[in-house]
């Protein structure tokens, strides 16, 4: 695993470590997940560079309007920019013929968490499609996990649920030639991400009580 840094100066990310693809990349993101009338989870999200390999990568997390915070159903994606792709891209905005298109990693997580006790996976996977189309590739669904916590007392453990979809996504030079036309490549994604949320909030998970907020 490689260290991961955050390159910085006066609080920004500085501009030398990023394609304008990757940038545009972000931002058509999170349009498509807030015109899907998504709810960004702020805290959860993070830009990183791999200060050994050079690879730059992008997490974040959503819900649908109205969840608590931490939300207990939300959906986490990470966009990962390997340096090939930045030296594949760089190459095509020269002018060169790179042998291999550039690609972004692309992981999408929906997970439940705050639950009472072990939950029943088969709900969950059933709900979720077999795959999602991200730039014209289609994502496979990965198997459930579950995470158990063991609190103090006798209160029983917490649980939390999650299933992935992970794949490689290529970037076609019609892309490349007009990056605005991210936003319309990337629209489905937000709004089949938000269909998934709305049906995964529709099952009956037995979830824990929260804490009372305290003014």
């Amino acid at each position: 695993m490689g260290i991961r840094g955050r390159s910085r100066k006066n609080g920004s990310l500085c501009p030398a470590m990023l394609d304008h693809v990757f940038a545009q990349l972000v931002t058509s993101h999170r349009t498509a997940f807030e015109a899907a009338l998504l709810q960004r989870q702020a805290v959860e999200e993070r830009f990183q560079v791999d200060v050994f390999l050079g690879d730059v990568s992008f997490e974040t997390s959503y819900s649908l309007p109205g969840e608590e915070r931490p939300a207990r159903i939300r959906v986490d994606t990470s966009l990962d920019w390997p340096t090939w792709s930045q030296t594949a891209y760089r190459s095509w905005a020269i002018g060169d013929d790179p042998d291999e298109p550039p690609e972004v990693l692309v992981e999408i997580a929906f997970r439940v968490q705050g639950l009472a006790g072990m939950p029943d996976a088969a709900p969950l996977v059933a709900a979720l499609p077999e795959h999602l189309d991200v730039l014209g590739e289609a994502l496979t669904k990965g198997p459930a996990t579950i995470e158990l916590v063991l609190l103090d007392g006798s209160e029983g453990p917490e649980c939390a649920i999650e299933v992935s979809y992970e794949g490689s996504c290529a970037i076609d030079e019609s892309i490349l030639d007009d990056l605005a036309s991210l936003d319309g490549a990337l629209a489905p994604l937000g709004r089949d991400v938000a269909s998934v949320l709305v049906r995964i909030g529709d099952l009956p998970f037995n979830f824990r009580p929260t804490d009372p907020v305290v003014d």
